[in-house]
């Protein structure tokens, strides 16, 4: 496909966010086949090849292992298509942690992080005050104050301190060892943080 080139930044900023706007604000283009196209071209090669090449950040096993013997379920919310998102943490061996992983659908349902973020309360039947949701970029954020959820800002992934702050994160960790300081200082999150570490 033809267009424009971007820097690493650039490219980086584009990170989180559902791949149908992004397309279209990088091609800028109002014609919805366009985006369409651009996101069918990236997931020929992404299915393929590209869920392969993540790398996870130091210590986010070890945080989900400490997580999960404090007693917390966990649950994936990731704005990635949930059959990408299984394969990825299946790949990584790190699926069996997690009591849910839930994403977008190819088609575009769930999209939203917000709408995502309570669709993972509703089917898991959880109770969205006694949740908090880890994330690192401004999506997680907003989606989870939407939700209903406390906010936990992460400053190891792709997002700034910044951005998660001025999106209303309550909480801010700057590493998986960290995290679960956080969560575990939280009295009333005993159980049921929400996390995206794909």
């Amino acid at each position: 496909m033809d267009g424009p080139q971007f820097t690493q930044s650039e490219l980086e900023a584009c990170i989180g966010p559902p791949l149908r706007p992004v397309f279209a604000r990088l091609l800028n283009s109002t014609d919805p086949a366009i985006p369409e196209a651009a996101l069918a071209y990236y997931r020929e090669r992404y299915s393929v090849v590209g869920l392969t090449e993540c790398e996870i950040y130091p210590g986010i096993e070890q945080m989900l292992v400490d997580l999960r013997r404090s007693g917390h379920r966990l649950y994936v919310a990731t704005s990635k298509p949930t059959v990408y998102a299984r394969r990825i943490l299946k790949h990584f061996e790190l699926a069996g942690y997690f009591d849910g992983i839930y994403g977008s659908e190819l088609d575009g349902t769930r999209d939203d992080k917000a709408e995502l973020i309570q669709y993972v309360v509703d089917t898991a039947r959880l109770i969205a005050a006694d949740c908090a949701m880890v994330g690192d970029r401004r999506f997680d954020i907003i989606g989870a104050l939407a939700a209903g959820l406390t906010p936990v800002g992460v400053t190891y992934g792709f997002g700034s301190r910044e951005e998660l702050e001025e999106a209303g994160a309550r909480y801010l960790s700057a590493t998986p060892t960290q995290t679960v300081q956080v969560i575990s200082s939280i009295e009333r999150y005993t159980r049921l943080p929400v996390v995206d570490p794909t």
